[in-house]
Order: C-alpha cells, then sequence, then structure tokens
C-alpha cells in the first residue's frame, strides 16, 4: 500500500505511518507549545527580546517629518540634560582633586620629581656598578 493511498482511519489495522506533512505539523505544534512554555516561564525575558525586536526594526526605518517634529523638542530636551549632567560632573570633579591638591600644577610637579629621582638612581648605580667593577679588575 503507497503512503498515497493510505488512510489510518480506514486501515487500522495497518502500521501507523506518518506523512512528511504530520511530522511538520506535529513540530511546529511541539515549538508553539515549548515556546509558551518558555515565555511563561520568562516573561522579562520575553518582553527584554520584544523591545531589542521593535528598536532594531524602528532604528532600520527612515524617520518621517512628523517624527522628526515630534521628537525634536524631547531630543533637544535630552541634550541639554545631558551636557548640564556632563558639566557639572566635570566641576565637581574639579574642586574635588583641586581641594586634595591634585591639580595640573601639583600633577606636573610630581612627574618632574619623580624624573629627578629616577634619573639619580640611575645615576647611582651605574656609578656604584663602575665602581664595583674597577676596583675587581
Amino acid at each position: 500500500m503507497t503512503e498515497q493511498n493510505y488512510r489510518p482511519d480506514i486501515d487500522e489495522g495497518a502500521p501507523t505511518r506518518r506523512t512528511a506533512r504530520q511530522r511538520a505539523i506535529e513540530a511546529y505544534e511541539s515549538a508553539g507549545r515549548r515556546a509558551g512554555d518558555s515565555l511563561s516561564e520568562a516573561p522579562l525575558i520575553a518582553l527584554a527580546g520584544g523591545i531589542a525586536a521593535g528598536a532594531l526594526i524602528a532604528a532600520l526605518l527612515p524617520r518621517t517629518q512628523a517624527e522628526a517634529k515630534l521628537i525634536r523638542p524631547t531630543a533637544r530636551r535630552v541634550k541639554d540634560t545631558a551636557r548640564a549632567a556632563y558639566k557639572a560632573a566635570k566641576d565637581t570633579g574639579s574642586e574635588k582633586l583641586n581641594e586634595l591638591g591634585l591639580n595640573r600644577q601639583k600633577g606636573e610637579e610630581t612627574i618632574r620629581s619623580l624624573l629627578d629621582g629616577v634619573t639619580e638612581t640611575a645615576k647611582a648605580s651605574s656609578k656604584a656598578a663602575y665602581d664595583a667593577a674597577r676596583n675587581k679588575g
């Protein structure tokens, strides 16, 4: 009996064979059940995935003039707020560093002192090595 002629509702005694279509339907239903189970177990992940997909689609679509007109004031406020926050953080950081005596001038003095110390150490080490070699010879 060929697969085309096989009808399980008629041929009850025949071995059950599933067609490719039946297997595809079962796989689709199983995947749907698993996806539903996953969504019920981790709804926040599903929500985050949906938001990410929406953001990606929105980023890929060109902005219309109406959207630009509506978004412009909000974008300007966000930009101004970010600029003010940056300035406040920079000013406060600079003030705190100055209070601690950590400013550009102090940094330059420290680096100069460090280089002088390294230079003096190198000179003293090389003189000691020269004297030791001369006394051994």
